[in-house]
Parts: C-alpha cells; structure tokens; sequence
C-alpha cells in the first residue's frame, strides 16, 4: 500500500505447506446474468488459490471474490490463510495465485516481480488506506493537544502499562502488519514502546473497552475499517509524509502515506489468462462496499460466504462489470 514504503514485517518462520489453513469456499446462490454466466462458463475456470491474510477487510475482498468465482465461472476455490509475506513465496511454488489487497511492499514486489518474475501486478482494488496512530474519542476531547505529535511525551506517564517497561504503551496489532512504529518512537524520540495486540480483533477490541471505561490508549489502526463507523477514534498528526521519507526502514520519522491498495498475482496464472484472473483484475470496489461485507462478517459474524452473497446480490451491476467478457 504504498508508493515508496519499507515495512517491518515479523515472519513467523513457517513454510507455506504448514502453516496454511484451508477452507473451499461454498457454492451455489444467484446468477447475476445468465447471458454472462454462460459467456463465462465456456472456458473452464479450474482451481483458483487465494492467499488470505489476517484482517477482515482482506477478508471481504477474498470472500466477495471467491463467491463469484464458484457461483458465476464455476471455478474450484482455496483459501489459504497467510501472513503477507509467506503469501509472495507461494507464487513461485503454485500454491498461491493471488493476493487480492496488498498494502505496498515494494521490496517484495522488486523481489517477487522485478527480480524473480514469478509475480505481476493486477491492478487496483479500488480501496484507499490510511495507516496511522489513534486515540479513543474521550483522550482526545479532554487532551485536544494529545494529537500533535510533539505532545505525546508529556502524556507517557498516561500510558503505562505493565508490559510497557515504565514507557508509555503504544499498542499495535498483529506484528505481521505494515508497520514503522517502532522506528518512528525511536527516531521522533519519544518515551513509549510497541506493545503488540496480537490481531485485529484484539487491537478493536482495546479501542473498545478504552472508551467504554475511559481508560487512555494510543494505538495503531487504519481505514478502511468498519470499526471507525462505530467508533470514531481520532488520529495523532505525525510529522508529514513526503515521498521517500520511509525509504529507509532504521530512520522513518515520518507519518504513513495513503495506499492504494491492490492486487498481485503469479505470472504462471496471468499467463494463463483464465477467467478467474480476468475476474481478479476487473475486481474494484470502494472502502464503503468493504466495510460493509466486512462488518458483515466480523461484528454480524455471518459467514464470509453469506456476507458476499448478500452484498453480491445488492450490487449486481458492479459484480457484473467484473465479469470475464466472452
């Protein structure tokens, strides 16, 4: 998700093969059109392996796209759940043919697509994200000065926890995350330490209970996100991002960029040219339709399955659009 970004990514070490969690998407639900469905169908879709990484909104996209996948091109589909980026290092062994909302990473791609060729691009997912430092509404009403962040150490005390190491805590959520926090608290020389959540659910669930009891926190978080519509948490003003400023991973004193997120693929599958790639790279929605499928899932606790067919069968002519043409 990003221009010119460096991410600090903690790898768990585990190869594709074991770590991966598998799960087929269901089948069946309506057509959108049977004029394309038959169109589409006259190529054989085959089998079709999405990596899926650990937060809703991926989530969404995955589901959104897997449903369409196997009800409108009868394609067999994968769900594989991976950290970013053991996701990449499927591409060159076939186990994964697409990552379907990627945050930057532009050290993988010069990697996976420049160097080793086994990835391409595949467009925009249409999905612009923010990645930021967040407090709870109440701190910021009765600390308005708490988001600059030249303030944040007159706060710290504020902040301590017992896994802060007498700093104030700043929470993130799971380490695999794109993140710079770590840098950022050294090099703007502040008096506070990355504490890890360890999910996305936990770091919401923190927010949560933080303004429910008035308690201070100051986290990591980012939109999109169906969370921000039922809390508005309120941003901290780091110092301004400009191009190249978090080139370098050890000295990135500067606030995230917005992302435009988008998709990769493998090349063997692009070459390929089947419908289930024309589907990914026609795939483009807003932050809006994500939020919706992924609050479906999350705080509805609908299967991903039933999330994306409810919203597919609320926005046909945009899944129509999607569709391979014949």
């Amino acid at each position: 998700m990003r221009r010119t970004i460096t991410r600090t990514v903690r790898l768990t070490g585990v190869s594709i093969t074991t770590a991966a969690a598998l799960a087929l998407a269901g089948c069946g639900g309506a057509k959108v059109g049977a004029d394309d469905d038959a169109a589409a169908r006259s190529v054989d879709c085959g089998t079709v392996n999405l990596a899926v990484n650990p937060w809703v909104g991926y989530e969404a996209n995955a589901a959104v796209i897997a449903y369409v996948a196997e009800t409108e091109l009868g394609c067999k589909v994968t769900k594989k759940d991976l950290k970013e980026e053991i996701s990449w290092q499927g591409f060159g062994t076939g186990e994964v043919d697409a990552i379907v909302e990627n945050w930057g990473h532009e050290d993988l791609k010069k990697k996976y697509i420049d160097e080793q060729k086994t990835a391409v691009a595949a467009g925009s997912t249409g999905v612009q994200g923010v990645i930021g430092w967040y407090v709870p509404p109440w701190m910021a009403q009765k600390y308005p000065d708490i988001t600059d962040w030249k303030n944040l150490n007159k706060y710290a005390s504020l902040f301590k926890t017992s896994e802060s190491g007498g700093k104030g805590q700043l929470l993130d959520g799971d380490p695999s995350f794109v993140t710079n926090d770590e840098a950022l608290v050294k090099n703007l020389k502040l008096n506070y330490k990355v504490v890890y959540a360890g999910s996305e659910p936990a770091l919401i669930q923190a927010f949560r209970q933080a303004e429910a009891k008035k308690t201070p926190l100051m986290g990591y978080f980012y939109d999109p996100q169906w969370f921000l519509s039922e809390l508005q948490l309120v941003k901290v003003n780091l110092p301004p991002y400009t191009q190249g400023c978090d080139a370098d991973a050890e000295k990135v004193a500067c606030d995230y960029p917005k992302y435009d997120l988008d998709k990769v693929v493998s090349k063997k599958f692009a070459d390929a040219n089947g419908p289930a790639y024309q589907l990914i790279k026609n795939f483009t929605w807003t932050n809006a339709d994500q939020n919706v499928v992924a609050k479906y899932i999350a705080e509805d606790k609908m299967s991903p399955q039933d999330a994306a067919k409810k919203w597919v069968e609320a926005n046909r002519d945009k899944v129509k659009a999607w569709l391979p043409k014949s």
